[in-house]
């Protein structure tokens, strides 16, 4: 997911079911005042994206992939609650369960649940969304703050996306233990132009998500990911440090390998050599706009001063001349930026001059570059010594007749061939970058 600055310019639906364990009577609590009750109705507000939920395309989406019902029962579960803590076990449960109903789904395991094909990550956003609205929309039996409320919003959002589940193998020797990787994905976007899209870094995140792969030299290595919202405020809150941090510090899970994805050009992988501090305010899928430096949020490591480009450590040169799929991979070396001294943006193509100002990385000054921003950053203030940085897919497109969001099916035989390409050439990659790169992952 780009905003090219170019002359082109076994739980699952059972957990949804069953009502939360261990239940306790709610608490006596005082009256709530006009400014709590105030924040309540702000917080139980539907979202914007929220507010989609109701077009023709994501109810279809949902009902032709069997994920229509998940809302629904979720809502029925919390009418089962009775405490805060109970609350917080039941939204914690289905949220992950969430997750891998939709990882499942991708990976062939239970039922189909609809005619649409497996490989789509579309059910997973809508859902969720359904479920993060009943949530807000929800009237316990018990005083729940608008405090609390938002901190189960945040672990829903968590749990579903994969954030909090990553779970790294341990153990074994150098140069024979099975190797880490961690990828992440996008939710789909620019939903106002056309709420049938999907994005297939999330598909290939849903894949990919608790499997493994075989280097040239026979090593196993084992990927977990996780998908990340487009929306400004959650990186400014931290969403990326708080997911990557665990797996990026020193220990027996430490990562070997990782590469934030998201959709970039039609018709080309890039990888970005670097990427830039600096957000240039296209609206998000909230609708909103930060035109500002990338904020770091308090509490992280980091590098101080805050660095104005961060670099990735992918082994660009092989993987750009490797044989990995349908599409083109590319160095993509390209920056804009404020030279030293200077007051215009300039465009580079061969990467940033020192002393100079971001105005734009290699993948631009939307949340892809913003990811690979945070995570190379991260890299860097834990002195982490792997291959990472950002990787952009093509752009997945509907089938030739079928461009029309307002007449348009939500799906075709074109659409669904060129996202699986897309999953299984990122696949390749991964693989070719952890068998060209064996130096880098022998600690």
């Amino acid at each position: 997911m780009r905003r090219i600055r170019t002359t082109v310019g076994v739980l699952g639906a059972a957990l949804l079911t069953a009502a939360p364990l261990a239940l306790t009577a709610p608490s006596a609590t005082a009256a709530p005042s006009a400014t709590s009750l105030a924040r309540e109705q702000a917080t139980t507000t539907p979202t914007v994206e929220e507010q989609r939920l109701t077009q023709r395309a994501p109810q279809e989406i949902l009902r032709r992939s069997g994920f229509a019902p998940v809302a629904g029962t979720f809502a029925d579960g919390l009418g089962h609650v009775h405490s805060y803590g109970a609350a917080k076990r039941y939204v914690t449960e289905a949220g992950r369960g969430l997750w891998r109903r939709a990882v499942d789904r991708v990976q062939g395991r239970g039922p189909r649940g609809g005619d649409l094909s497996r490989d789509d990550d579309r059910p997973l956003y809508w859902a969720r969304l359904g479920m993060t609205k009943a949530l807000r929309e929800w009237k316990p039996q018990f005083r729940l703050t608008a405090g609390q409320r938002d901190a189960l919003l945040g672990t829903l959002e968590r749990g579903s996306r994969g954030q909090d589940s990553i779970d790294l193998p341990g153990g074994g020797h150098t140069g024979t233990r099975t190797l880490r990787v961690v990828v992440t994905g996008f939710d789909p976007f620019q939903l106002d132009a056309d709420a049938r899209r999907s994005n297939p870094s999330g598909a290939a995140a849903l894949a990919l998500d608790g499997t493994t792969v075989r280097t040239s030299s026979g090593r196993l290595a084992r990927i977990e990911t996780a998908v990340f919202p487009v929306r400004w405020a959650d990186f400014a809150a931290g969403t990326v440090e708080r997911t990557l941090l665990p797996h990026f510090r020193r220990g027996p899970r430490q990562v070997d390998l990782f590469t934030t994805i998201s959709q970039g050009r039609p018709g080309r992988f890039d990888l970005e050599r670097t990427n830039g501090a600096w957000r240039g305010g296209y609206p998000d899928n909230a609708r909103e706009s930060r035109t500002e430096t990338v904020p770091v949020p308090k509490g992280v490591p980091t590098v101080r001063p805050q660095p104005q480009w961060t670099t990735t450590t992918l082994p660009y040169a092989q993987l750009t001349s490797a044989v990995t799929g349908p599409f083109p991979v590319r160095d993509n070396t390209a920056v804009t930026e404020i030279p030293a001294g200077g007051g215009e943006p300039v465009e580079r193509p061969d990467g940033p001059t020192p002393g100079s100002t971001a105005r734009a990385g290699g993948g631009g000054d939307y949340l892809s570059n913003e990811i690979g921003y945070r995570a190379t950053l991260l890299r860097d203030a834990v002195k982490l010594k792997v291959p990472g940085g950002h990787l952009h897919t093509p752009v997945l497109q509907f089938g030739a007749g079928n461009t029309d969001p307002k007449t348009g099916e939500v799906t075709d035989p074109d659409f669904v061939h060129n996202r699986t390409a897309i999953t299984g050439q990122v696949r390749n990659i991964l693989t070719a970058a952890l068998s060209v790169a064996p130096g880098m992952m022998e600690k």
